[in-house]
C-alpha cells in the first residue's frame, strides 16, 4: 500500500535501463528469464526478446544480479577515517623532524664558531 502511494508520488520513469540480460545457465538446465534493470531505482523487469518490449516488474530472486545487493560497503568508515587522519599526522611528523634538524644544524654551527654557552 505504502509502496503504491510512493510510486504514484515519486514515480521512476525507468529511462536508464541496462541491456537485456539472460542469466548464464549450466548445461542441461533451461535458460533463465531475460530481464533489464532500471539504473535509477534498481527494479528488474522481464524483457521479451522477440518483441523487444519491457514487461512487468519481477522480484530479485535470481542467483545472479546486474546490480549486486550491498553486502558490505567497499570502504568502511574506519578505513576512511584512518586514511584521512594519516595525512595531518605525516605533516606534523615532518614539521617536527625539520625543526629538530634545523636546531641541530644551528647547534653545530654555533659550536664551530666558538659561541657555545657555558652550562648552567
Amino acid at each position: 500500500m505504502i509502496d503504491t502511494v510512493l510510486n504514484l508520488i515519486f514515480r521512476c520513469p525507468h529511462r536508464h535501463l541496462t541491456r537485456p540480460i539472460t542469466p548464464v545457465h549450466k548445461v542441461g538446465t533451461p535458460p533463465g528469464e531475460t530481464y533489464v534493470v532500471c539504473l535509477d531505482c534498481t527494479k528488474q523487469f522481464a524483457y521479451d526478446v522477440e518483441n523487444m518490449q519491457i514487461g512487468k516488474p519481477i522480484g530479485q530472486a535470481h542467483d545472479s544480479y546486474v546490480l549486486p545487493r550491498a553486502s558490505k560497503p567497499r570502504h568502511t568508515v574506519l578505513k576512511v577515517a584512518l586514511g584521512v587522519a594519516t595525512v595531518p599526522l605525516a605533516v606534523l611528523a615532518g614539521s617536527v623532524l625539520s625543526v629538530r634538524h634545523r636546531n641541530s644544524e644551528k647547534k653545530k654551527n654555533s659550536d664551530r664558531n666558538g659561541n657555545s654557552r657555558p652550562a648552567r
